[in-house]
């Protein structure tokens, strides 16, 4: 017999839930096939058994909280699919039946075949996003058609699927009604629905009241005039994307402008630990990205070293992962300062709230054409970003947050400085 365990995740998570389990009892599975989907506070994991084998039970239900280390399930390694079963034998001596008699080793060899494909069929191929979306909508997964040539289902499959219109042979559709009315409860007579949190959504929040609590967040506001930046960009766009096959957008921007902030401040790109400050000397980056399940930031690394170009990679590559739930744990730890862009959804104005033990964090926002004064007799309609800087009060002075903005602001507003500076 062979146990499947919950794995050591990192060091900060502990637990987790159980999302899905993708076998069941009596399900024949291969070494290194994926058993089970773990949620937890930060990314969704599959777990894979380590034997080849038939799983025989199952210790945990779906939604049941589960620790690092706790026994989940049993396979019996070793197992073939029918070895449940205690037919194979008797099979070959009830042969005087005559669809039996010509080649009974041959057809159980078929039988077996067939008997493992239906098995895989019963639990088609998906990734861990395309599973949540398909339960949310009472999808069968063996109902999406994909295009992905080794089978695998996508999240963009199931969404595909869903927004097609009802087929006439839909005959599940009645069935599935119950599922997509959930229990309703009367409130001051009116009709209310209740609907419980994702692990990862208590986690985050969790995490954000923890830091209103422990930190002196502060948050300071400044606003930059985007104009050079949109001019730079919208001429050299084209070249940049033929050269590196990414497109300029504004964060690489920002994220020179921060990183070359950090430099002259240090004290931002710090953590407080106890009675001391841990000045750090390396430039990661959290980039925030909106997805389904919450908030969540991968880090981009190095970025003091790296090019626009590259900046742009990370940030593309990292987006799209977060929002096909294909972020390791790794892609989410040890950032030293964030930045969030609630301006892709239309916000004004904001204080973000602080990352982890991070001591600060920029906020960008819309681009507005606004009336500016050029100087004391000229107006002029110009595209502006309101920025939010929120800081840690005890490890940074009002005047050092300032004066990272400020510089943040010089360097956007020129970025012939910001590269000299990249």
């Amino acid at each position: 017999m062979a146990e499947i365990k919950v794995p050591e995740l990192a060091e900060s998570i502990m637990e987790g839930t159980i999302a899905q389990w993708l076998k069941k009892p009596g399900d024949y599975v291969e070494k290194g096939e994926y058993i089970v989907e773990l949620e937890t506070d930060k990314v969704n994991v599959e777990i894979i058994s380590e034997e080849a084998g038939v799983v025989k039970e199952l210790k945990a239900e779906e939604g049941e909280t589960v620790q690092v280390g706790d026994v989940i399930a049993i396979v019996e390694a070793g197992a073939s699919a029918g070895a449940s079963e205690p037919a194979p034998a008797p099979a070959k001596e009830e042969a005087p039946q005559p669809a039996q008699t010509e080649q009974p080793k041959g057809q159980a060899q078929e039988e077996k075949q067939e008997e493992q494909a239906q098995t895989a069929t019963d639990r088609p191929v998906a990734s861990p996003a395309a599973r949540k979306l398909a339960r949310e909508k009472g999808i069968d997964l063996s109902a999406v058609p994909t295009v992905d040539p080794l089978g695998r289902v996508r999240k963009q499959d199931v969404e595909s699927y869903s927004n097609q219109p009802a087929q006439p042979q839909a005959a599940p559709t009645p069935a599935a009604a119950p599922k997509q009315e959930p229990p309703q409860s009367q409130e001051f007579g009116k009709p209310v629905e209740r609907v419980r949190l994702s692990r990862r959504r208590q986690t985050i929040a969790k995490r954000l009241v923890e830091v209103q609590q422990t930190a002196a967040m502060l948050t300071t506001f400044n606003e930059i005039d985007m104009t050079a930046v949109m001019e730079l960009r919208k001429k050299k766009k084209d070249k940049f994307f033929e050269e590196h096959d990414v497109r300029l957008g504004f964060m690489s921007f920002f994220t020179k402008a921060v990183v070359a902030a950090l430099k002259k401040y240090p004290a931002v790109n710090s953590e407080l630990d106890g009675n001391e400050l841990v000045l750090k000397k390396y430039y990661d980056i959290g980039v925030a990205v909106s997805t389904d399940e919450g908030l969540v930031v991968p880090v981009i690394r190095d970025c003091d070293r790296k090019n626009f170009a590259e900046i742009e990679a990370d940030i593309l590559s990292v987006a799209l992962r977060a929002r096909d739930n294909k972020l390791s744990l790794s892609d989410l730890q040890g950032g030293t300062f964030t930045i969030t862009n609630g301006g892709v959804f239309g916000s004004l104005l904001s204080t973000p709230i602080l990352n982890g033990n991070q001591v600060g964090i920029l906020g960008m926002h819309t681009i507005q054409t606004r009336p500016v004064a050029i100087d004391a007799e000229r107006m002029e309609n110009r595209p502006m970003m309101y920025v939010a800087l929120s800081y840690d009060h005890r490890v940074i002075d009002g005047k050092e947050a300032v004066g990272f903005l400020v510089t943040v602001k010089k360097l956007l507003e020129n970025p012939e400085d910001l590269l000299l500076e990249g």
